[in-house]
């Protein structure tokens, strides 16, 4: 069923964390929501629609943008925050490691952004987002994380070119850089982790979801990474 009116958001990876807390910021800025992963449930708000599947499937990015299309009539924000870190000395990377982190963090980000740009031309304009790390910018010795670099720096990358490849058709592109963000990944309050920030705290959810709702908002910001990292990109 087609439901046309109310702004739609397709966001990846929302069963828990940074997903779930992007759910309901959306609703309550009254958009309607199609949420994705591999172990979502149902939802009991009609304006939620969830879709399970592995994302790195490029048929699963088929089926959700298909439901998003079918239900709601329209694809107005996407949200690429699904995504899978495995830290190890780079000679250690399994050929399975690889071919994991590549099926999420880049598979998973082509297929459902090719679709949903396609929808926003047809409407007319559109907002994608990438969630990244700060990682990618600002390498360090005691966290190894070369596939994090190769495939999250690679997404930054791509949000510069789909911002000036569709600055003039009203599609904006901009991405969300990380530190460590207190989530099911990182449970309870770690000092350690927290010194690794100049800020001397992790991040938490509602830090995220703060740093993408002003891109939300910010109609005159594309190709940008905001870096929500506690001051990590910036030096330590």
């Amino acid at each position: 069923m087609n439901i046309p009116g109310k702004k739609v958001a397709v966001i990846t990876g929302a069963s828990q964390g940074i997903g779930a807390g992007l759910v309901d910021a959306y609703r309550k800025l009254g958009y309607r929501v199609v949420a994705t992963s591999r172990t979502i449930r149902p939802s009991d708000d009609p304006d939620v629609v969830t879709v399970r599947g592995d994302i790195a499937d490029p048929a699963a990015a088929d089926r959700l943008a298909a439901t998003a299309t079918e239900r709601f009539g329209r694809i107005d924000t996407l949200i690429n925050n699904a995504g899978l870190f495995i830290g190890k000395p780079f000679t250690e990377y399994s050929q399975q490691d690889y071919e994991a982190v590549i099926g999420v963090n880049l598979t998973g980000f082509f297929r459902i952004t090719q679709l949903a740009v396609e929808q926003m031309l047809r409407q007319g304009g559109g907002h994608v987002v990438q969630i990244s790390t700060s990682l990618a910018d600002y390498a360090s010795s005691t966290e190894p994380s070369v596939l994090a670099s190769l495939t999250k720096g690679g997404l930054q990358s791509a949000t510069k070119s789909l911002a000036i490849e569709y600055a003039a058709r009203g599609i904006r592109s901009n991405a969300v850089a990380l530190g460590i963000i207190r989530t099911p990944m990182h449970p309870g309050y770690d000092e350690e982790l927290a010194r690794k920030h100049p800020l001397g705290r992790m991040g938490e959810v509602e830090d995220v979801v703060e740093a993408v709702l002003y891109l939300e908002t910010a109609s005159f910001v594309t190709g940008a990474t905001l870096h929500v990292d506690g001051g990590r990109s910036a030096g330590h």
